[in-house]
């Protein structure tokens, strides 16, 4: 459900009203039945899913809420940050990830939570990735952010500029590529074209800008990803990566660090991209947008982010299961 008092509460009531997206998924909200129902009041919607406890499952194929009551709707503030809410979104993902883990749901899509509620709730998380990653156990794991117009992955992700070079390393940058390369290839079927990005303006011109980062770490890994059988090309400049005809001969393009791709990607799909986690065991994507407080609880959020996570996480899910099938077929 995402941070209560964001935009999230609201989003869920209309996923759970919609008849496509409940066509493609049966829907399981994990949250707070009251905090829902308040939102739904507030934006004139209607909510009348059932609702269970998260001791008891229900057992109806209809979409459903399970009620965790991590927080009463008067103890926090729609559009303020608290720690009470920090706490009550990371109680959600908790109990997503443990019914992902135990096989309850097939696929985790994550509404928008606050890092900053987070930190005063004590919890010390950047955000879902990491603690999606952290549980999961995962020791090779990226960001990816997708739509039809753009899709990016991340080398590096929530952490200062200054601190990126270092974060740099050959194994890291080829890990990104290759899980970047086996998602494309899961999500549309075929191999992908990936495109690398340097981390230097002009992608170092040759040694001239930067500590070398290009060619001792960036282009090696490059060199290997093409050994493996990867379709790669790097690395480019940045500034000439996203251009609309390099985009439409690109699956994919591998990025240094959080602003290199998240600029392009919320400029040309900001309502459409999607943000999902790779290299987990489970499936998990996520909204492309923040908790957006300012316009929280009044029936102004555009939840077409939202709905193309549960897309997404539908179809990577019918796409695990063909190839399964075909697996025990030959």
């Amino acid at each position: 459900m995402g941070d209560p008092a964001g935009v999230g509460p609201e989003l869920c009531v209309r996923a759970l009203n919609d008849p496509e997206l409940r066509k493609i998924a049966q829907l399981v909200v994990f949250g707070d039945a009251e905090v829902l129902k308040e939102a739904a009041s507030a934006t004139g919607q209607l909510f009348d899913s059932p609702v269970s406890d998260d001791s008891q499952w229900s057992t109806s194929s209809d979409s459903f809420v399970v009620d965790l009551c991590a927080i009463e709707p008067s103890h926090f503030k729609p559009g303020t940050i608290s720690a009470s809410t920090g706490q009550a979104s990371y109680e959600y993902i908790d109990a997503a990830i443990r019914a992902a883990q135990d096989g309850s749901v097939d696929a985790v899509s994550t509404a928008p939570i606050s890092k900053e509620a987070l930190c005063l709730a004590g919890l010390d998380y950047p955000g879902h990735t990491e603690i999606f990653a952290e549980r999961d156990g995962s020791k090779r794991w990226c960001m990816m952010q997708y739509s039809e117009a753009i899709t990016c992955t991340f080398v590096t992700v929530h952490c200062g500029y200054a601190d990126v070079p270092a974060l740099l390393t050959q194994e890291r940058i080829l890990d990104v590529i290759q899980l970047s390369a086996e998602a494309l290839s899961e999500i549309r079927g075929r191999p992908p074209k990936v495109v690398v990005c340097g981390l230097n303006p002009h992608a170092g011109e040759a040694g001239l800008f930067g500590e070398g980062e290009e060619d001792s770490v960036i282009r090696p890994a490059v060199d290997a990803a093409r050994r493996a059988g990867i379709d790669v090309e790097g690395p480019i400049p940045a500034d000439t990566a996203f251009v609309a005809t390099k985009r439409a001969a690109t699956d994919v393009f591998v990025c240094m660090y959080h602003d290199q791709g998240h600029i392009p990607v919320k400029a040309l799909a900001f309502d459409s991209a999607v943000n999902t986690t790779l290299g987990l065991a489970i499936i998990r994507t996520s909204v492309d947008h923040g908790t957006a407080l300012d316009i929280a609880w009044q029936g102004k959020a555009d939840q077409g982010s939202l709905f193309q996570a549960v897309r997404l996480a539908a179809e990577i899910h019918c796409a695990r299961q063909s190839e399964a099938r075909a697996e025990n077929r030959s």
